[in-house]
């Protein structure tokens, strides 16, 4: 069976084998792959047009989805796959969000920028790291898994909810001290760590007096190499930009950039505020200099991951010390949206935790979606057990009259029975409009229910040829990625009561999702709270006080539910070379 992540604050620990580098500027000029059914291979280099420095060798893979489970070990493979069947521009077609906004999916992950100052034998002042503390968080790093990234890498990511590798974390040490050359950047070279210096230039220049300094001719060598990314601190460092003259503030933001840019020869695209105040005039003049990013610090609070900031024009970072304590929480965010390629039924199944406008959602997350008819009403975690089934949660609504009884409400195919069950007569009436989920082993459909002609086999099959499973959902939560307003609801009874409910769809990378909330809510909130966590078609299940999901056997609801006779599933996924023959090609 494929590994089974869970992200909740925790993320289950995987071995990744290489170091993603980001794909910002990268074009794509061979392939690697070592799937039988996507036997071509996948490098990746810079454009040659693109102006920027030559990448470090060897080259890193970059993970855009994890669709191959044989072969998904957080290196990338499955992007070899996708490549195979698809083109470039389809793969990296994710729009950015107007600058400095950041993008939804962006906000999802849990980034850590870990922010650093001098790095000496002894500790001098509280925040000064010793040389032995930065070798233990280096090994940490190393050990537990997380994989440093560059801001470059980070500010895409941001704009775009394209995700980064899966335990991201982003190294910054401040104010140019002489230990960054001496100590720190040789055991970034030592390790392979990328990570940013930010320099004010009135140090190197004399102008102001501090306790070590690095040379030019030393931030010259560190900017020459890929590893290291240079931003803008001003040129004298005040202690607090939101209190200067607006003179200053524009010397000290396009000064040191124009400095920077002229002793280095490269463009300076990031600004670091010191001690991280800004107000909207500093983050303003930022802009108006022309710098993509900026960084800061909360003295108030331990610090904030990145997905959690203001904007691009305010990073929020974390003291070093916290290291540990933030680390265990890192998630680079969901794979990105594969319009093109449909459905993505071939991704290891991740159990995830996702707080949005301040309600957790729990959810489940890949696979491949089914459905099971139980021969009466138990426990979804009773249901499960007789299956392969990874996760559940209950499916359509069932009727009342008879305890043990597993007669639905509207018609049921299922997979686990192989055969269809007509609706009585009776209930079509009040179906009519509500969504008639089907799924076969490569697409699902979600269309309006239209009583007596979807109330026979050949019905379904007229909506979807290879059909396997279908049942009629209680409500459409989310069309095309939109929220539905209560009027889209119909017939339904009490969509405005505030209850727990289930639910599952498609999220925009074209992977089946269940989930629940031990909240209790409407349906027109729960569809917007989907719709904000990714979900491109959701739909409302049996909730209430059926509400219940089952994850490798663990009930994630704190009491005991209604049993049921009917689930919907995620199975393990599908093996590559399924999932292969199954996805569109491209001339």
């Amino acid at each position: 069976m494929p590994k089974q992540k869970i992200i909740t604050v925790s993320i289950a620990p995987s071995k990744p084998r290489y170091r993603w580098l980001g794909f910002a500027n990268w074009r794509f000029t061979g392939a690697f792959h070592s799937c039988t059914a996507c036997p071509s291979e996948i490098q990746l280099s810079r454009s040659a047009v693109d102006g920027d420095r030559p990448p470090p060798t060897p080259i890193a893979k970059p993970t855009i989805a994890s669709a191959c489970p044989l072969q998904n070990n957080g290196d990338g493979n499955s992007i070899a796959q996708l490549l195979h069947h698809s083109s470039v521009k389809t793969l990296l077609s994710a729009a950015p969000v107007a600058f400095p906004n950041l993008h939804g999916r962006s906000r999802l992950a849990k980034v850590p920028v870990m922010m650093y100052h001098d790095v000496l034998p002894q500790q001098k002042v509280y925040f000064d790291t010793t040389e032995q503390q930065l070798k233990r968080d280096f090994e940490f790093i190393r050990e537990n898994d997380l994989t440093p990234i560059t801001l470059e890498q980070l500010v895409v990511h941001l704009r775009t909810g394209l995700p980064l590798p899966e335990k991201p974390i982003l190294l910054t040490f401040d104010d140019g001290y002489a230990s960054h050359y001496q100590f720190v950047y040789p055991l970034l070279k030592e390790y392979g760590y990328p990570a940013v210096f930010s320099i004010f230039t009135g140090k190197l220049d004399g102008e102001i007096v501090g306790r070590s300094t690095v040379s030019w001719e030393q931030v010259r060598e560190m900017a020459a190499d890929p590893l290291v990314t240079i931003a803008a601190h001003t040129v004298t460092h005040p202690s607090n930009l939101t209190l200067v003259s607006n003179a200053q503030l524009q010397r000290e933001v396009v000064e040191s950039k124009r400095i920077l840019e002229t002793q280095l020869g490269i463009p300076i695209r990031y600004f670091t505020y010191p001690e991280g105040y800004y107000d909207d005039r500093v983050a303003q003049a930022v802009a108006a200099a022309g710098y993509d990013a900026a960084l800061t610090m909360d003295k108030e609070t331990i610090g904030r991951f990145a997905g959690e900031s203001e904007s691009l024009l305010a990073i929020d970072r974390f003291g070093s010390p916290n290291l540990q304590t933030v680390a265990s929480q890192a998630w680079g965010g969901s794979p990105a949206p594969l319009r093109a390629l449909g459905f993505n039924f071939a991704q290891s199944i991740e159990r995830q935790e996702v707080e949005v406008d301040g309600v957790l959602l729990l959810l489940a997350t890949g696979g491949k979606p089914a459905t099971i008819l139980a021969d009466s009403r138990y426990q979804v975690g009773e249901i499960l057990a007789k299956t392969e089934a990874i996760a559940g949660v209950p499916g359509a609504f069932f009727s009342m009259e008879i305890l043990d009884s597993n007669d639905m409400i509207g018609p049921v195919l299922s997979q686990s029975t192989r055969q269809f069950v007509p609706s009585r007569t009776g209930m079509l009436p009040r179906l009519v409009g509500r969504p008639l989920v089907l799924i076969s082993p490569s697409a699902v459909r979600f269309v309006p229910f239209a009583g007596d002609r979807h109330n026979t086999l050949a019905g379904f099959q007229a909506e979807l040829s290879n059909v396997t499973d279908g049942f009629v959902a209680a409500a459409r939560l989310v069309k095309d990625g939109e929220p539905q307003p209560a009027s889209s609801f119909g017939t339904l009874p009490n969509s405005e009561d505030r209850r727990q409910r289930s639910f599952w769809g498609i999220n925009a990378s074209g992977q089946p999702v269940i989930g629940i909330t031990n909240e209790r809510l409407d349906a027109v909130a729960i569809g917007v709270l989907l719709a904000k966590a990714g979900f491109q078609d959701a739909v409302m299940l049996d909730s209430g006080a059926s509400t219940s999901m089952v994850y490798e056997g663990e009930s994630l609801v704190g009491f005991i539910p209604r049993p049921v006779p009917h689930v919907v599933a995620l199975m393990p996924p599908l093996n590559c070379a399924i999932a292969a023959s199954q996805l569109p090609r491209t001339p």
